[in-house]
């Protein structure tokens, strides 16, 4: 696809029908980092078909780990605690979470490494990876105060104590994952709770950690093993379909084998509350991690407000809640998520600028959004602003619109989802 490939989204009356969600990307990416890192064989059902993960996957052959793909099944043979120093680059291409996570492994490797991205990534800062893991003992060079790309050093570590100043699961695995190669017991406290698959992942491959509320410890030097998984739907991607959903009261859609970790499953919280009507069924434990089927309904969508700690919960969720507000009867009103300023995109402006464009009245603050309710939008030419999350959510937006709507390089969406748009429209209901 040409970076400016474009999708034309025609209104919709309702959705229905069944959807099988690619494997989650945060625990694709783990699951993979901690594969290679262990002793024996690692083997995954549903990995992630995003090119995201195809970045980490990448950059671990660069490493010296064997792996074959057949699908969206994978095979890592593990190399255990010491990788082979890269002949070149690692391109993390898009992913934060690449570049992020698989720095905390290289921390404490004896080689240095340079971990380059795209032009977004290239934008993103990495301080809050770098002050914790320099603090370890490892050398890192930046560009710009702190953004890619990086220039690391690994070393032998020294474990520590580490209070993370902004909530980051990223960050939080990054130290962990630092953690096994280290002297000592690397402690990490965080503000408010994030996403725990790095703890559930390095569990799942055999290493013993402590948890205690919002802290967890680590003791350095022990050995992972390989695994057998079948990786859980996204429920970030699902995200997309729960709120195309909700647009119609006459919505029938069922999502089986998606993830239902309680740090993630915030959003189908948020939703009922919202209106949508969501039963769950089917729950599993895999790995430490509930899998189960969603049954929706439509419903008509009321409003809400989404702060504190629910800002952190649903970071990744909030563009296509956003891209849905005019569309609820009290609007939503978004604060405490300056985060959203540093991903793939500027994602409260890119926000913004589109539900404009499609006649929306929006107020825009610097940590966040507020969203009029009752409101009828029309179509218009969009920008995905390179950022898969915004093309997947407007598209979203655009099935309730007045006449099409045509999202511009909506390819990014490649980033998490290939096919995202062919399966949204054979669901739809004209």
């Amino acid at each position: 696809m040409s970076s400016e490939e474009s999708v034309t989204i025609h209104p919709a009356k309702s959705l229905s029908g069944s959807v099988r969600l690619p494997g989650d990307k945060s625990i694709s990416h783990r699951y993979a980092m901690l594969g290679a890192i262990a002793e024996g064989t690692t083997k995954l059902e549903n990995f992630s078909t995003g090119a995201d993960c195809a970045s980490t996957l990448g950059c671990l052959h660069s490493l010296g780990v064997q792996w074959e793909r057949n699908g969206t099944s994978i095979v890592i043979h593990g190399r255990g605690a010491k990788l082979q120093a890269p002949k070149a680059e690692l391109d993390c291409g898009n992913s934060g979470s690449t570049i992020r996570m698989l720095s905390g492994i290289l921390a404490g490797q004896g080689f240095s490494s340079e971990l380059v991205g795209d032009e977004s990534l290239s934008r993103r800062p990495m301080a809050r990876i770098i002050a914790p893991l320099e603090m370890m003992g490892a050398k890192i060079e930046s560009r710009d105060g702190g953004r890619p790309p990086l220039r690391l050093t690994g070393a032998k570590l020294k474990a520590i104590d580490y209070k993370l100043p902004v909530a980051s699961a990223q960050v939080k695995t990054s130290l962990l994952f630092a953690g096994l190669f280290a002297d000592g017991t690397t402690r990490i406290e965080e503000p408010i709770q994030t996403r725990d698959h790095g703890e559930l992942a390095l569990q799942a491959f055999g290493a013993q950690i402590d948890r205690r509320m919002r802290e967890v410890s680590i003791i350095g030097g022990q050995k992972l093993r390989g695994i057998e998984a079948v990786i859980p739907g996204d429920i970030s991607s699902a995200a997309f379909f729960l709120c195309a959903a909700g647009l119609f009261p006459d919505s029938q859609l069922t999502i089986p084998g998606v993830l239902l970790n309680p740090t993630r499953a915030r959003l189908l919280d948020f939703l009922i509350g919202l209106g949508l009507r969501i039963t769950m069924t089917d729950l599993q434990e895999h790995h430490g991690e509930l899998v189960g089927t969603l049954q929706v309904q439509g419903g008509s969508l009321k409003g809400a407000r989404i702060v504190g700690g629910d800002s952190a919960a649903l970071i990744d969720e909030i563009p296509v809640l956003a891209a849905i507000a005019p569309y609820t009867s009290e609007g939503i009103e978004i604060r405490d998520a300056r985060e959203l300023r540093v991903k793939e995109s500027d994602r409260i402006a890119s926000v913004a600028k589109n539900l404009r464009l499609m006649g929306a009245e929006v107020e825009a603050f610097d940590d966040g959004l507020r969203i009029p309710g009752g409101q009828q939008l029309h179509g218009a030419s969009l920008d995905s602003f390179g950022d898969h999350r915004i093309a997947m959510a407007f598209a979203v937006a655009a099935l309730r619109a007045e006449g099409e709507t045509e999202i511009k390089g909506a390819d990014a969406a490649v980033i998490s989802y290939p096919g995202f748009f062919e399966i949204l429209e054979g669901l739809l209901q004209r």
